[in-house]
């Protein structure tokens, strides 16, 4: 069942870093156009024949979203016993320096494969060539690695594109709704993740080309009690001067949702105040259908089959993506808009639809 005697393999077949990347294989809203998928080499690992398990180790970023708890959720089920894997799950609990020591285990324990859904996206090497030097193939999930390329496949999302499809909805909404100045309040995410990075640059993008007024950007690393401090900072140093929220996940946008009731300050589409958020989870589009999310850019989190189909095709010989991107919808609460246009992360001018929020769309989210 080990992997040992293909390591050399594996290696000489590494050669392309990955992107960090939300797009789509299939929807709209993905970046398709300029994504040709590199091939990592095929590796033994399947479940034997003889009915043998397969030992996967899982390193995830923590619990801090209802995003991360349905990222677990999804690979939990689908590396399960019924599908001949035995999963060893670590919570890193937001700790880079505990998940480098759970991939480290792992690598002791000589499982058959390990995931990473890396907290930060440097840092990587070591670990990945000891891996690699141990013929454990390592699949990557949601967030990227970007100083490495030890890893045979990453499945997730193009984050840059998702920050340019709310700057590009901010734009539109704005001219729709003959809003002529922005004063923006920014809420990020944990600081060095792939999906702040790419959020961040994307939406800048459009701060800085239409000139709007960023007064101010913290992080809230993807919490909701992190966002909510910081937008209890912010309606006291900046009350009165600002009119767009934009948080980088729901739980931040739950928080200063929050924290605005608290203060005072009328938001979403009846309000003062625009919120733009991420991920587009349950209680999120239901806030989305309430009026109090304005437009939610979801970001996939069931990246679990995905997983479990890359495994089984390592273990029947055959090559695999090395990348493959979640399909993802934008939404959004008012039937304004039906579609937005941008330049997306690969150059390419794209046009991709809107959705408005109906009781349909929460009860099948995530």
């Amino acid at each position: 069942m080990k992997k040992k005697v293909l390591s050399a393999i594996i290696a000489a077949a590494m050669s392309v870093t990955m992107l960090a990347g939300c797009g789509s294989q299939e929807s709209a809203p993905a970046d398709t156009t300029a994504q040709t998928p590199d091939e990592a080499p095929a590796a033994d690992g399947a479940p034997a024949a003889d009915g043998e398990m397969i030992t996967v180790g899982f390193a995830q970023v923590g619990h801090e979203s209802d995003w991360r708890t349905a990222s677990t959720n999804s690979i939990q089920a689908a590396l399960s016993k019924e599908n001949g894997i035995d999963l060893q799950f670590v919570d890193c609990d937001n700790d880079s320096a505990e998940q480098l020591e759970a991939v480290r285990n792992f690598i002791e324990q000589d499982v058959d494969y390990i995931v990473i859904d890396p907290i930060v996206s440097t840092g990587w090497d070591t670990v990945l060539t000891e891996a690699d030097d141990a013929g454990i193939p390592v699949i990557v999930i949601d967030r990227t690695i970007d100083d490495s390329d030890k890893y045979v496949s990453w499945v997730g999302s193009e984050f840059t594109n998702e920050g340019l499809a709310a700057g590009a909805w901010l734009k539109a909404y704005a001219e729709a709704k003959g809003i002529k100045e922005l004063n923006i309040l920014e809420i990020t995410g944990t600081t060095g993740s792939s999906a702040e990075i790419g959020r961040t640059k994307g939406f800048h993008q459009y701060v800085d080309s239409e000139g709007w007024n960023l007064l101010d950007s913290q992080t809230g690393d993807f919490t909701q009690d992190g966002g909510q401090k910081v937008m209890e900072s912010y309606c006291k140093s900046y009350s009165g001067k600002f009119n767009v929220v934009i948080c980088q996940n729901d739980n931040e946008a739950f928080g200063a949702i929050d924290a605005m009731k608290a203060a005072g300050v009328s938001y979403g589409v009846d309000g003062d105040v625009i919120v733009i958020s991420f991920d587009a989870c349950t209680a999120g589009l239901q806030m989305v259908l309430d009026k109090e999310i304005n437009a939610d850019f979801q970001c996939n989190p069931l990246q679990g089959p995905d997983c479990l189909k890359i495994i089984q095709a390592l273990g029947a010989g055959q090559t695999v993506d090395k990348q493959t991107f979640m399909a993802e919808p934008w939404y959004v609460s008012e039937d304004i808009l039906k579609e937005i246009t941008y330049k997306n992360n690969s150059g390419t001018d794209v046009t991709e639809p809107l959705v408005v929020v109906d009781a349909a769309t929460v009860e099948a989210a995530y």
